[in-house]
């Protein structure tokens, strides 16, 4: 089975470890044996003016995902949304109002499928390909995710030959190193089966540091400064 997955994650960060906004959304193509991607492609946003309601971050997630499914025609998308697996052509207000969510993740669904249930809709009917809100159970999401923190390391980089110093926050039971042209990233949780992943980058002249988020248990910090 071939699944196209994405997920947002990484957040600039205070000196305090207080979140700014999220940094970046990853779509990855997973195949047997679902440890790692066999593409990726990413899309960075502006940390500094983010909206933090969720909406933005599922919006990035659909269209970067069905971009990366256009070229690659898996079986099917998974997003990082825990509703039930249900397909997204699907979500009309009936059936969101039936959801065992929160009113407010209601809402915010009902916003997002103004634009999500055509986008869906319209590849189901060319492609045949389901889009389907599962989240974080499905092993391809959390591979997405880690690629999020990847280029989240990557973001922070650049963003440090620019202003001398980046704080950010990586996803959820994850760590990264920096090595020489390349940054690698895995899972920290051992029942994960060892996911992992690698992207490609220019690493020179930079320092970093990772340790774990003293205000939230399961994160851990990159600091990344100019030498």
């Amino acid at each position: 089975m071939r699944i196209v997955a994405a997920d947002t994650g990484g957040a600039l960060l205070t000196e305090t470890y207080e979140p700014l906004g999220l940094i970046s959304t990853a779509a990855v193509l997973v195949e047997k044996p679902y440890k790692t991607a066999t593409l990726d492609r990413v899309r960075y946003a502006n940390p500094l003016d983010y909206d933090m309601s969720g909406r933005q971050a599922i919006r990035d997630e659909a269209f970067l995902a069905v971009e990366l499914a256009r070229d690659v025609k898996p079986d099917v998308i998974h997003l990082d949304s825990t509703i039930g697996g249900i397909e997204v052509r699907k979500l009309d207000e009936p059936t969101i109002d039936a959801l065992t969510i929160t009113d407010r993740g209601k809402e915010v669904w009902k916003d997002l499928a103004k634009d999500l249930r055509p986008l869906a809709t319209k590849f189901w009917e060319e492609t045949g390909i389901e889009m389907v809100a599962i989240g974080k159970s499905s092993v391809p999401v959390r591979i997405a995710e880690i690629y999020a923190g990847l280029y989240t390391a990557k973001w922070a980089i650049d963003y440090a030959r620019k202003e001398g110093k980046a704080i950010v926050g990586l996803p959820r039971y994850m760590k990264v190193e920096i090595r020489e042209g390349k940054i690698y990233g895995e899972s920290l949780d051992p029942r994960e089966g060892g996911l992992f992943g690698e992207i490609e980058a220019e690493t020179g002249g930079i320092g970093w540091e990772l340790y774990p988020n003293p205000l939230v248990r399961r994160f851990m910090v990159l600091e990344v400064w100019k030498e």
